[in-house]
């Protein structure tokens, strides 16, 4: 509760009120006040004399640390009204029969033997003369920094207080306590002293003193920010307070960016600059803590400031006594913000210098890669041979971690560190890899430049930091480079095993079967490694897409999950999951999508647990659990925004757009893909999730024709990358859906016939006809008849397109269009394209 103009002063008043008491008594009354600065020990003083009676003779006196020079000089501010025969109450008291001296000079003065025990001796006869007809007191304002010779005559007097009406109270400053350790020893022995520490203020004061300062109720977050800023000393909560008001800064709704900077500011100008002027090796032990940072111990700071054990010690206690410090050990700054102010006042040039050593010890004392790496970071480049494995050792910790940021940090401020070619290389190869988690565009680059090397096995072994299906489905270019490589090392008789299998997983997973013979075999010949199993699950995925062969696809896949690690949810446990979606097992493959999902969020990887929610979503929609993978879509957008995957980024908000049109949201599932164009430079599969999601919406609105275009271009490029099973994107129902819309009804019949899953000879019976030799009659083609997607392909090819185009302009595998037509000319009975047009004329319309 306030005291007038004091809060939390109580206990403090009622000890002075005692001593002064005990002087009124007639008993020795000596106290002490004494405290960091700006406590608050001048004030109470002032109070504690507020509430003397009016006959009481008050002798006063304040220190100043530029007068200690002047002897007496304490002594004269005593005595000087008294001298001049003008005394206070408006009663003057009798002349002193001592004769002090007018001028401060030295000479003036006796120094000691005789004239100087005379002089102290006069002046107590002086005061025991007051006394005799009133209570005298002597207070006295930062003793600490009194001349010698005004301390010599309070030690001298305050032994010689027994029978008089007299007391003694003086203020110390618990900072310079040992600056003058004999005078507060010899006082603090005496059995009357009595020694009043005033604390710092509650948090409930200190938000009453500058509610009163401000005038206003105060918000509570701004309260408990000043408090911890101030440490409750009323007079930097004041100055504080006083800034705030000046910034001007809202007590009721602040902005505590702005209270922080500005209590910054306030400590650095009141609390550090009482330091600077009475503890500067203290200052120099808090610059050298500042510069260590968080985690820095009192000795490697010591060090760094030059100092010994006790000097340390010594700065150590005035630091802790300030409240700047936390009383430890471990020794760490209150509040973060004064580690900021502390760092503002040291100068550029110092700071670097500081910096500079600080890294060089801590690398000598081998002290965490991470801290010292810090240091360094504050330089200029340097080409120091002993800082790039710190900095590479620190960006391995942080990546870790899952700090992705810090570790791509410091591996950029290793890369101009050395220019030897090897060690950048190998430092690229290394940044790469640290991008793949968190800006995928920059790893391509970097994947690129891995690639220059011109011997299969050195490229291999620079890529394999940087295979991940992340990156592969993101990005054609790193999908070539990986499938380049892998069948470069296919021709290398004594290539490294795992790099084959795992760069041909990536090739594999991006639809391109380089290498995949020789990795096969090695995969029969060898023992089963990691990498085995990666590129087992990497051709589950591709055997599943093909649609051909849907048991051998989920027997890879079953062996693959077998072997499943929680720290490899890599290429070759995301195409198991796509091999079980894809044949039929959506339980399984819900069940390993989630595994996937924990997996790379326990491993912080945020890349790869933005493709696992991708399939997670995609897995969950074809269970009919909308919100889940409405939920999972949307995470995966902001991760893929967060890690720069612009091709993840639209397939995620394709996800999200879908699965709220299967819960009735389609105004919100178009505010998604506004203005969202197909990337060129990603996985056809990507597209091909891309360009379903915007005909899902499209047709959702009822812009059939839209729809039909985009589920026609999905089939498209699906097609050029050989993905002929329907169960990876059900293409084809969605164009059969939106041309009966549009009243087609011959062509959603046409597009929904299943030319993959049966074989030419189940289609044209057990008794397929003949060939017939180039000489023989052709057979009675009057009762053949073709089928309408027959007709189409044989349209385009009396078109003399060839195969692939047909299959290009028809949405459809080049597979496909070759059993198309094998099996017309086994029908119409010719072996080949010039016979064609000639054979189809004697076919009916209907034909």
């Amino acid at each position: 509760m306030p005291t007038g103009q004091l809060q939390h002063r109580e206990g403090e008043l009622a000890a002075l009120r005692e001593v002064l008491g005990e002087a009124r008594q007639g008993r020795p009354a000596l106290a002490l006040i004494q405290g960091s600065r700006g406590i608050g020990k001048s004030e109470l003083l002032r109070a504690a004399l507020a509430g003397l009676p009016q006959q009481s003779i008050v002798l006063r006196a304040r220190c100043h640390e530029n007068e200690q020079e002047y002897p007496y000089g304490v002594v004269r501010q005593l005595f000087d009204p008294f001298i001049s025969a003008s005394g206070n109450s408006g009663v003057a008291p009798e002349r002193l029969s001592v004769n002090l001296p007018q001028g401060l000079e030295q000479a003036a003065v006796p120094a000691n033997g005789a004239a100087a025990h005379n002089l102290l001796q006069n002046l107590f006869q002086a005061t025991r003369s007051m006394a005799t007809a009133r209570p005298v007191v002597i207070a006295i304002d930062d003793l600490d920094f009194a001349d010698d010779a005004s301390l010599q005559w309070c030690s001298y007097i305050a032994r010689r207080l027994e029978g008089l009406p007299v007391a003694l109270l003086a203020t110390v400053s618990s900072e310079t306590a040992d600056v003058h350790e004999n005078l507060p020893a010899e006082l603090g022995a005496l059995p009357y002293t009595r020694v009043v520490r005033p604390g710092p203020l509650c948090d409930t004061c200190s938000a009453e003193l500058m509610a009163a300062e401000f005038g206003a109720p105060l918000d509570a977050e701004l309260a408990a920010a000043c408090h911890t800023l101030s440490q409750g000393n009323p007079l930097v909560l004041r100055e504080l307070t006083k800034r705030l008001i000046a910034a001007p800064v809202s007590p009721g709704s602040p902005n505590l960016d702005d209270v922080l900077r500005i209590g910054a500011q306030t400590l650095s100008d009141t609390t550090l600059t009482w330091l600077d002027q009475c503890r500067p090796a203290a200052v120099e032990l808090l610059n050298s803590l500042a510069i260590l940072g968080p985690g820095a111990d009192l000795t490697t700071a010591a060090i760094l400031a030059g100092q010994g054990d006790f000097l340390a010690a010594q700065a150590r206690a005035a630091l802790c006594r300030t409240g700047l410090l936390s009383p430890g050990p471990p020794e760490h700054f209150r509040h973060e913000l004064v580690r900021t102010a502390i760092l503002s006042r040291i100068d550029s040039v110092r700071r670097l210098d500081l910096h500079e050593r600080a890294a060089a010890l801590l690398a000598r004392l081998g002290a965490p890669a991470t801290q010292t790496a810090e240091h360094l970071m504050s330089l200029s480049p340097a080409h120091r041979a002993w800082a790039l494995p710190i900095l590479r050792t620190a960006a391995d910790e942080a990546a870790a971690e899952g700090s992705w940021d810090t570790a791509a940090r410091y591996l950029r401020r290793s890369l101009a560190e050395s220019d030897d070619p090897m060690a950048l290389r190998e430092t690229t190869v290394r940044l790469g890899a640290v991008e793949l988690h968190r800006d995928l565009a920059s790893c391509v680059r970097y994947a690129t430049t891995a690639a220059a090397a011109s011997e299969p096995a050195g490229r291999a072994r620079d890529l394999l930091p940087l295979a991940h299906p992340a990156l592969t489905v993101t990005s054609t270019t790193a999908a070539r480079l990986f499938a380049d490589a892998a069948a470069a090392l296919s021709t290398v008789e004594d290539g490294p095993r795992e790099h084959l299998l795992q760069l041909s997983s990536q090739a594999l997973l991006a639809g391109h079967r380089v290498g995949m013979k020789r990795a096969v075999r090695e995969l029969r010949a060898g023992e089963n490694i990691p990498e085995s199993w990666s590129f087992l699950g990497a051709l589950a995925a591709m055997t599943a897409a093909g649609g051909r062969s849907p048991l051998r696809a989920a027997r890879l896949a079953v062996r693959c999950t077998e072997a499943a690690s929680p720290a490899r949810a890599d290429a070759g446990l995301v195409g198991a999951v796509l091999a079980f979606a894809w044949t039929g097992r959506p339980a399984e493959a819900e069940q390993w999508s989630a595994w996937t999902v924990g997996s790379a969020r326990r491993l912080r990887r945020p890349a790869e647990l933005a493709l696992a929610l991708l399939v997670h979503s995609e897995v969950t929609y074809r269970r009919g659990n909308g919100d889940e993978s409405l939920r999972s879509a949307r995470e995966a957008l902001q991760l893929a925004r967060a890690v720069n995957a612009l091709g993840l980024q639209c397939a995620a908000a394709a996800c999200a757009a879908r699965a709220l049109v299967r819960l009735g949201q389609v105004p919100e599932a178009a505010g998604l893909l506004v203005g969202m164009a197909v990337p060129s430079d990603v996985h056809p599969l990507i597209r091909g999730v891309i360009l379903e999601g915007q005909g899902v919406v499209a047709a959702a609105r009822g812009d059939h024709q839209e729809s039909l275009r985009l589920f026609l271009e999905c089939g498209h490029q699906l097609a050029t990358r050989g993905i002929a099973n329907q169960a990876c994107i059900p293409w084809r129902a969605h164009a059969a859906n939106s041309y009966q819309n549009l009243g087609e009804y011959a062509a959603a019949r046409t597009i929904v016939a299943d030319s993959v899953s049966t074989t030419p000879r189940q289609r044209a019976g057990a008794a397929a006809p003949s060939r017939t030799s180039p000489g023989s009659p052709a057979p009675e083609t009057g009762a053949v008849q073709l089928s309408a997607a027959e007709r189409r392909v044989t349209d385009l090819v009396l078109m003399n397109l060839s195969n692939l185009e047909v299959a290009e302009r028809l949405c459809l595998s080049k597979r496909t269009v070759d059993t198309h037509l094998g099996r017309i000319y086994r029908k119409l009975g010719i072996v080949g394209r010039p016979e064609l047009a000639s054979a189809l004329k004697g076919l009916s319309p209907r034909g």
